[in-house]
């Protein structure tokens, strides 16, 4: 089906723009994925993306992934709530100082909880922890409308906005296939 899609790119140029958020929750640990795994990176750009349109990656094989996560400048971090993956962010380090936030997200059901604010806190901090000069994100219409105003929230500027007529599937991919 055709849709309009507004994209938003944002970005943040040093550090002290940013406007971190701090949350007190039991049990709740953000961990660097250290070793590439295919099925994580599958796991988790399903799990957070599913519901959101994700699509471009839904149904990649287990080559794809496994060639995707042995990419050198990629970095993942994943939250967990008592043990459970909670959300994710991945940090792409590129050329002239950039750090792009790839992905960024929570799993469905854990929404709400002040979790992708303080995610977000930690994701840019680990961008400027790899030496950027500047961070990035883009989003779109077709994302969690909590995404924008988050990121917005944690400091980072809209510098651009594109508007398009896109084809995109009739519906989410979900979670995993079936669902």
């Amino acid at each position: 089906m055709q849709a309009e899609v507004t994209t938003y790119y944002l970005e943040m140029c040093s550090p002290n723009e940013l406007r971190p958020k701090h949350v007190q929750i039991e049990g709740l640990q953000v961990i660097k994925a250290e070793i590439p795994s295919a099925e994580l990176q599958h796991f988790l750009y399903r799990s957070v993306g599913g519901n959101w349109y994700w699509y471009e990656k839904a149904h990649w094989t287990y080559q794809q992934w496994w060639a995707y996560a042995q990419n050198p400048n990629l970095h993942t971090w994943v939250a967990y709530l008592k043990g459970t993956p909670a959300g994710y962010f991945q940090l792409e380090v590129q050329q002239g100082g950039n750090v792009e936030i790839v992905y960024f997200g929570l799993l469905e059901q854990f929404g709400g909880m002040g979790l992708g604010g303080y995610l977000l806190t930690c994701a840019l901090e680990e961008a400027w922890r790899l030496g950027a000069r500047r961070v990035w994100v883009h989003t779109c219409s077709l994302d969690s409308p909590a995404a924008l105003p988050n990121y917005q929230a944690r400091g980072m500027r809209l510098y651009k906005t594109e508007t398009a007529i896109l084809e995109i599937p009739d519906q989410t991919p979900g979670p995993w296939d079936g669902a």
